[in-house]
Order: C-alpha cells, then sequence, then structure tokens
C-alpha cells in the first residue's frame, strides 16, 4: 500500500520549515490565476481576519481553510507540486508584496512579520539568516515563459512595465492592496499578515510517488484539470533535452504539436496529446512485437525501461510527422480522390480501432518525404473497413477487434501482408447474419453501413469535414403510421435508410416519397429562396428515376447493400473457401 503523509498546517508552518523546499515541475501547465481569483482570494482573507471589518472581532482559534497541496519527495530531495499549483505560488506573491511593505516600517510588529515572511520566502543558513540566493519554491514549467519573472520578483520585488505577465500583474495588485489598506487602516496590516501566517490553513499530503500523488490529485481535485498523460510524458522529454537550447526548442516543437493536436483530434476521454500518443504506442507495441490483448495503461506503456521510449530522439520526429498524417487526413489533402472516399468511409468506423491500424501503417510504410504509395493506401483501407465492419457486427467494441489486429500490426511493421487468415467468413453465414441483424439508428455500425453504402456509388462526391449527417428513413416513420408496412421490420432495415445531411433531414423527415423528391433535389421556394437538395448520389437517383418508394423497394435494396458488401469481403480475401 502506497504510504501518504498528510498534516495539517498553517502558511507558517509550512513555509517556515527548514525542509520545505517546492518545486513546481516541468510538466505542470503555466500559471493561470488572474486578478478575479486574486481580488476573491483578498476579500475572503479580509473578510476572516477581520469580522465585520474590525479587528477585535477576530478569534484567534478561528481557522481559513486554502485548499489541499500534493506532493512527492524526487530524486534531487524536493517536493514536486502535483496539486495547489496555483493558491502557492499565489500566496508566495502575497507574502513577498507585504515583505515589500513591511521593509519600510519600524514598529514592532511589522518588524516581526518581516523576519517571518523572509524565512517563509528564502532558505535560511545555519545561523538562521535568509540566504537571498535560495527560494523556497521553484519553478521548471516548460511551457511557461513568464517562470524567470516569478523567480525574479520573489527575489528582488521588483517589476517593471514591460512585465506583463500573470505573476507581475498579480504581484502589482497585491501591492496596491496592501498600499490602501495601509493608507486607510495602518493598524490592520500587520495583524492582517500575521492572521494569514497562523490561521490560514493547508493540507499538505505528501506521497511516496508521482504516480501516487497524480490519483490523489484527480480524487481530491473536482475543480481543476488532471495532469493528464501526456504532461508526464513532457516531463520526461523536456529532462531528456539537457542543454538549455535544447529544451527551448523542444518547448517550441511540443507547443507546436500540442496546438496540432488540440485542432486535429477530438478524443471522448483523454486529451488530444494523449489521443496522439496513442496512436504512437500501436506502432512501438508492433515494433516491440507485443500482440497480447491486454493492453496496458498508456503510462505504463511509455513508463517502461525508465521512460526509454520518450528519451528516444526518434520518437518527437515520429509524433510531428504522424500528427502532420492526421492533419492530412483530417483536411483531405495530399491524397487521391479514391484515398480520401475510403477515409470518409472510416470516419463513420464502428470504433477507432482503424485509426491504430493506419497510424501503423502509415508510420512503417512512409517513404523518406512521408509519403505512401496512394493505391497501395487505397487498398489497405478497403480491407481494414471490410474486415472491421463485418467483423463488429456482432463483436462492436474495439476490445474485441485486439486479437485479430495485433499480429496484423506486427505483419505491417515486419513487411509483411496484411490479410486476417485466421478470421475469415464464411460467405453464407455473413450473409445469413447481415440479413438478421436489426440496425437501429443506436447502433453505431448502422450509420457504419451507410456510410460505406453511399461512397460505394461512384457518382459520390466527398462531404466535406463540417457536414452533419443525419439517418433518414426513405420510407418515412410518419408514413408509416398512415400506411403501415406489411413487415415493421422493413422500416428499420438497411434498405429503407441513408445518410442525408441534417439540413435537409430536417424538412424531408416525415414527408411521403413523392413529396421528399424536391427536398432530395433541392428548390425554390415561394419567397425567391434557393433549397439546397442533398450530396447523397443515390438518393439524387432515386429522386429523378421514382415518383414513389415501397416496401418492395425497401427489401430490394436491402438484398442490393447486403449482397454487394459480401461480394466486398470477397474482393479483399475475407470469405473462407468454399
Amino acid at each position: 500500500m502506497s504510504k501518504l503523509t498528510v498534516d495539517q498546517k498553517t502558511i507558517r508552518q509550512l513555509l517556515y520549515d527548514k525542509h520545505a523546499d517546492f518545486l513546481i515541475p516541468d510538466y505542470q501547465r503555466p500559471y493561470a490565476w488572474g486578478e478575479d481569483e486574486c481580488s476573491t482570494l483578498w476579500d475572503d482573507l479580509f473578510a476572516f481576519a477581520f469580522p465585520n471589518d474590525a479587528s477585535d472581532q477576530f478569534n484567534r482559534n478561528d481557522e481559513y481553510f486554502l485548499g489541499p497541496i500534493v506532493t512527492f519527495l524526487n530524486d534531487d530531495g524536493k517536493l514536486e507540486v502535483i496539486d495547489g499549483q496555483q493558491r502557492l505560488t499565489t500566496i508566495m506573491l502575497l507574502l513577498r508584496a507585504f515583505y515589500d511593505k513591511f521593509s519600510h516600517m519600524k514598529d514592532q510588529q511589522s518588524r516581526k512579520m518581516y523576519d517571518d515572511i523572509q524565512s517563509c520566502i528564502w532558505k535560511t543558513d545555519e545561523f538562521d539568516q535568509p540566504d537571498k540566493d535560495q527560494l523556497k519554491i521553484d519553478s521548471e514549467v516548460a511551457s511557461d515563459d513568464d517562470k524567470d519573472e516569478f523567480l525574479k520578483i520573489l527575489k528582488t520585488g521588483e517589476t517593471n512595465p514591460s512585465m506583463q505577465s500573470r505573476y507581475a500583474k498579480n504581484f502589482k495588485f497585491f501591492q496596491v492592496k496592501i498600499t490602501k489598506l495601509t493608507d486607510e487602516w495602518p493598524t490592520y496590516i500587520a495583524p492582517f499578515a500575521a492572521r494569514i501566517l497562523n490561521n490560514v490553513i493547508l493540507l499538505p499530503i505528501e506521497a511516496e510517488s508521482q504516480d501516487t500523488a497524480l490519483r490523489i490529485f484527480s480524487t481530491l481535485n473536482d475543480r481543476g484539470l488532471p495532469l493528464s498523460d501526456a504532461d508526464i510524458f513532457k516531463s520526461q522529454m523536456y529532462k531528456h533535452y539537457s542543454a538549455e537550447s535544447k529544451r527551448k526548442e523542444f518547448s517550441e516543437r511540443w507547443r507546436t504539436l500540442e496546438d496540432g493536436a488540440n485542432d486535429t483530434f477530438h478524443p471522448l476521454r483523454g486529451t488530444p496529446m494523449d489521443d496522439l500518443f496513442t496512436r504512437y504506442m500501436y506502432y512501438r507495441r508492433a515494433l516491440l512485437g507485443i500482440h497480447d490483448t491486454t493492453t496496458e495503461g498508456l503510462r505504463d506503456f511509455y513508463a517502461r525501461d525508465k521512460y526509454a521510449i520518450l528519451k528516444d530522439d526518434q520518437t518527437l520526429c515520429d509524433l510531428e510527422n504522424l500528427l502532420a498524417f492526421w492533419q492530412s487526413v483530417d483536411s483531405h489533402a495530399d491524397f487521391t480522390e479514391p484515398v480520401n472516399r475510403r477515409l470518409d468511409v472510416l470516419r463513420y468506423a464502428p470504433n477507432r480501432m482503424w485509426t491504430y491500424l493506419l497510424s501503423v501503417w502509415f508510420l512503417a510504410k512512409r517513404h523518406d518525404d512521408n509519403t505512401l504509395d496512394q493505391d497501395e493506401l487505397a487498398h489497405f483501407l478497403d480491407l481494414i473497413t471490410a474486415f472491421i465492419w463485418a467483423y463488429a457486427l456482432e463483436r462492436p467494441g474495439v476490445n474485441s477487434l485486439r486479437s485479430p489486429v495485433y499480429p496484423e500490426m506486427e505483419n505491417i511493421v515486419n513487411g509483411k501482408d496484411v490479410t486476417f487468415a485466421d478470421y475469415r467468413f464464411e460467405k453464407d453465414k455473413i450473409a445469413d447474419r447481415f440479413h438478421a441483424f436489426q440496425f437501429t439508428n443506436q447502433r453505431s455500425i448502422t450509420r457504419s453501413m451507410l456510410a460505406w453504402w453511399a461512397y460505394h456509388n461512384e457518382k459520390q462526391q466527398l462531404w466535406s469535414p463540417d457536414t452533419v449527417l443525419e439517418i433518414e428513413h426513405i420510407y418515412a416513420k410518419k408514413r408509416a403510421e398512415i400506411e403501415p408496412l406489411s413487415s415493421r421490420a422493413n422500416l428499420e432495415a438497411l434498405g429503407n435508410k441513408a445518410l442525408l445531411e441534417k439540413r435537409v433531414n430536417i424538412r424531408a423527415a416525415d414527408y411521403r416519397f413523392a413529396d421528399k423528391r424536391k427536398y432530395y433535389i433541392g428548390f425554390t421556394d415561394g419567397n425567391g429562396t434557393q433549397r439546397i437538395g442533398t450530396k447523397n448520389a443515390e438518393l439524387l437517383e432515386l429522386a429523378h428515376d421514382k415518383t414513389d418508394f415501397t416496401e418492395t423497394d425497401i427489401e430490394n435494396r436491402t438484398n442490393e447493400i447486403i449482397d454487394a458488401f459480401v461480394d466486398y469481403l470477397g474482393e479483399n480475401g475475407l470469405l473462407s473457401a468454399e
């Protein structure tokens, strides 16, 4: 069981301690508090210290709880701050502002506060004298360009007009507040500082490891954004670049990578950078020959051999190239039309396994200029589409695909053909399963099949990535209430469904087919406004060729879709021999 040290402490007890040596580590996010947060803190502390604005109504036994500080003792003997960065940083700025004010005051109380605060900001020597070169807090935040301003302010108490960081602005805010308090209520200034030091409570929680500290943070913190796996990876990579110039270059490359990932990936869980590292993990797993279907966590995988993969200089280049590839996928750039059509179909995949397969394919098959053979890529996309669609009919989750997919990832990096030879489908059985399957709108495979069928039509144009497509019932549900089908199952059959732009579907949803036709094709309304029709090529063909869409049409179209998909499996070598 992980050991924890938990001990409620006042600010004085926490910072006055000779062993207090806090580090805001490189993987933390930049300081984020602004004037609103500082103003709230000041007002809350003042209301606590001076109930009803009266100094004599303060109860010395009262306490103000500021929050937890979660740390762990790193290999350098410093307390790395996992949670509490914002409040600890702000408290240090507040104390530094008080210190400057007390340095100009001669009364006994003020001198006492001056001495106490300096022992909270600076480390002391063997004679308990402050060493003005050694602060009790340091910052190595890789993505914080202003951290040096923070440390300079703490050391010197000086700012200048060119300083526009949050540190400088918040420090100036506290200076103004303290000056105003001194002018209006000069007898309050020393008691205010004393009550902050002696009665404001923090809850330092010291864990024995970084992982334990992160777990505690995730449990305690319901407001802040927990550190992601990628934040930890950034720390390890940053430490790898020991030279200052290389660290600066890394920070710039990381920031570009992070911005690109945020624009490109939109995962349901984790951060976009976590998503990028996950896609890269499958490539590295394949290179290592790992096909154990019990996939370890992202952080556990990269932590292998003391984060050896992250300390490999090739890793950052690979991540940059992998992101650039997915940006091209997202923008329809750098690919032939056949490839873009297949990628559009895969956007509607029933799970995300295709993104991992394609990431491995790109990293293993790319040329020196990071391009791919387009014909070979198109064939691969057909293969994984056919397999994932058919496999997901009964086992839709990504986890179920691990057994057939992991060995194929190894084949990809080893230059072998991808065949799914041990998982081929029997033609009659897979056809029967398709016919028996209920393609309800709630099942992801329904949308997947409709996307595949739409692009099966050679006349289908690419939908723009921002187009919202909904499932259209060609024989409307409303119509079925008035003119019931002989088999109610046909209403939800594949043959009665198609992908349709939301803007068109809203207008066409409840009409008979004769009335839907004009919405499919597009028309000019009574006000002279042009109503744009659909880009679904098949619906346009139906609208031009037919005046009605009947139950027989539903059944024929269902058979046509299923037969075509079974043939597609055969074309990609996924049907077992008769």
